[in-house]
C-alpha cells in the first residue's frame, strides 16, 4: 500500500503565488509517476500536470508557463509551483502517485486534498 500526502495549499489573491508539496511512502517500489489534479467546486478532478521518474513532465493547457511542477524521486516527492494564480485556479488538488504504462495509469494511490483558494 502507498500512502499519499500533500500539503501547502491556503489562501491567496489572484496574480500569487503558492507551493503545493507531495511526498509518497509505503510500498513504493514500482511507482514511476505522480501527478496533481484539481477539482474546483461542481466539477470533475482534472490533471494538472504530471512528473514521470524518467523526468517528463507535461500541463494541462490552462496551467501551462504558469505552474511547474518536478520532484525528488529518491524521496518520492513532487512539487507544484504555482504562480500566476488566477480565481479559476480555485479548488482541492489532489496529488496521485503510481505505476502508468504509455500515459496511462495501471495503479494509482490518491492523497487527501488540499484546498487552494485563489481571491479575486
Amino acid at each position: 500500500q502507498v500512502q499519499v500526502v500533500e500539503s501547502g495549499g491556503g489562501l491567496v489573491q489572484a496574480g500569487g503565488s503558492l507551493r503545493l508539496s507531495c511526498a509518497a511512502s509505503g510500498v513504493t517500489t514500482g511507482v514511476n509517476t505522480m501527478a496533481w489534479y484539481r477539482q474546483a467546486p461542481g466539477n470533475q478532478r482534472e490533471v494538472v500536470a504530471t512528473f514521470t521518474y524518467d523526468d517528463k513532465t507535461d500541463y494541462a493547457d490552462s496551467v501551462r508557463g504558469r505552474f511547474t511542477i518536478s520532484g525528488d524521486k529518491g524521496k518520492n516527492t513532487v512539487y507544484l509551483q504555482m504562480n500566476s494564480l488566477k480565481p479559476e485556479d480555485t479548488g482541492v488538488f489532489y496529488c496521485r502517485a503510481g505505476f502508468t504504462h504509455s500515459t496511462n495509469w495501471i495503479r494509482g494511490y490518491w492523497g487527501q486534498g488540499t484546498l487552494v483558494t485563489v481571491s479575486s
